[in-house]
């Protein structure tokens, strides 16, 4: 993603004014007569996202007025901002007054000057910002870049993102950062002890794999991520519908995010051993398909009663932490685009976090305030780790019934990490369904700069 900051023109960047229904009118009043008469002329009134060209007496652009919310509104869209870059004419611009958040302001800009251009010419933003003073550009460029790495692996459709294009994906990322890169691929995964990822993936003609690879000094915090890298998602033998399957390329979002997360920790060199797992596979209809009732061994022991197919995200994951587990890290965080019923309790914008660790609780909800980067704690409810039991195994992946799907998903990953001194599952949706300011439709990095924010202030 080219930069959309500039640095050397602040002297000639067109000012952008910000304003709301309270200040329009006194900001107008500060206004030449010919732009005041303009203003009202196009019946400008500074509601949120209207966004007012003002020419100067030679015809050139004098300055921009931006519409916000008020200061007193029930709520404010920190990223307003982000609808610039489609709105203005080429040029380079700057912030004439504060916005509600400044540095979230710059980073909106960059968030919605984003595009998709793999498949089709599409006509990027001709448009730069200077930085206000006092932000820390480099931060927020690398925010922006991860956020476009993530958007950019989700967008791409599953016949060119399968199991082995995102292992080629994380292999470049960690060569650019010189991490030790490894992958376990097809029926080595069940000789290294890896069955359920296997299982899950068996049936596909691309096959299954474990990406992992390590960066830092060993002598630092360990810090484990794991991400969930379903390629496409048929659902299994419990075939998904023509409208639940129509977005499953996102089903690797939490791989996707995992690695926007990563690029971020290794590019601003926080001082820890950073570890990534991803277990990619895509979860297809065959012959050789897993089915409903059949009955795996897993990594750490637990015999597992696949009471869906369509729940495999929580099976492939269940390896990856159990793995992670046992180089018993410092922190140990786990993203996937995982269970329907977390968007039923909290939409598509707003993914549920769970920990047992109260103070790692605490962080993150600010840290995802902090960032605008949003995310609600739901509780691991230990009443509801009993309907994991099965008659016959150790537990079912999917137990009948369809009560708090999102918080029982959760806990059963919960069986699968005991080592990690804290332990941070997010069940995040990796999809914008409808644009919004610097969050266009598709592909969207969930969670990753909230806990990025959280690994720089503990590790920075």
């Amino acid at each position: 993603m080219p930069s959309v900051f500039e640095t050397a023109a602040a002297a000639s960047a067109i000012p952008i004014t910000f304003a709301t229904k309270a200040t329009w009118k006194s900001i107008c009043a500060g206004f030449p007569a010919q732009a005041q008469q303009f203003a009202q002329a196009n019946g400008f009134a500074a509601k949120p996202g209207a966004c007012l060209t003002l020419p100067s007496a030679d015809g050139q652009i004098a300055q921009v007025v931006f519409g916000l919310e008020d200061e007193t509104g029930k709520s404010r869209d920190l990223f307003r901002p982000g609808a610039l870059p489609g709105l203005l004419p080429p040029g380079v611009y700057r912030f004439a007054n504060a916005p509600h958040d400044r540095r979230l302001a710059t980073l909106a800009f960059a968030l919605g000057s984003y595009r998709f251009s793999r498949y089709r010419k599409v006509d990027a933003p001709e448009v730069k910002l200077v930085p206000p003073d006092g932000i820390d550009i480099a931060d927020i460029t690398r925010m922006a870049e991860a956020a476009a790495l993530a958007r950019d692996l989700i967008n791409t459709p599953a016949n060119d993102m399968g199991p082995e294009q995102l292992a080629l994906a994380a292999q470049t990322l960690a060569t650019r950062f010189g991490a030790d890169f490894n992958c376990i691929v097809g029926d080595d995964l069940v000789r290294q002890n890896f069955p359920l990822i296997h299982a899950v993936g068996m049936a596909s003609p691309r096959a299954p794999r474990l990406i992992d690879f390590t960066w830092g000094d060993p002598a630092h915090p360990k810090v484990t991520l794991v991400g969930k890298g379903v390629c496409f998602d048929t659902g299994g033998l419990d075939l998904k519908p023509s409208t639940g399957m129509l977005i499953m390329k996102k089903d690797m979002g939490g791989a996707a995010n995992v690695l926007a997360l990563a690029s971020m920790v290794m590019d601003a060199r926080l001082k820890v051993r950073l570890r990534v797992l991803i277990p990619a596979v895509e979860n297809a209809v065959g012959g050789n398909a897993f089915r409903p009732l059949d009955i795996f061994p897993s990594r750490k022991g637990l015999s597992v009663e696949i009471g869906n197919t369509d729940a495999e995200g929580r099976l492939v994951l269940a390896d990856a932490l159990a793995l992670a587990d046992e180089e018993k890290p410092d922190l140990l965080v786990d993203l996937g685009t995982l269970t329907g019923a977390a968007r039923v309790a909290l939409g598509p914008d707003l993914p549920p976090f769970y920990t047992n660790d109260e103070t790692l609780a605490l962080d993150v909800a600010r840290c995802a305030k902090a960032e605008n980067d949003p995310l609600w704690r739901l509780p691991l409810w230990p009443a509801y780790d009993a309907w994991l039991d099965s008659k016959v195994a150790n537990l079912n992946n999917a137990p009948s019934g369809g009560f708090a799907g999102s918080i029982v998903c959760a806990l059963f990953l919960q069986r699968f990490v005991e080592a990690a001194k804290s332990w941070l599952h997010v069940d995040i949706y990796g999809w914008t369904p409808q644009a919004k300011p610097a969050r266009p439709e598709g592909g969207e990095c969930q969670a990753a700069r909230a806990i990025y924010k959280l690994l720089g202030e503990r590790y920075g």
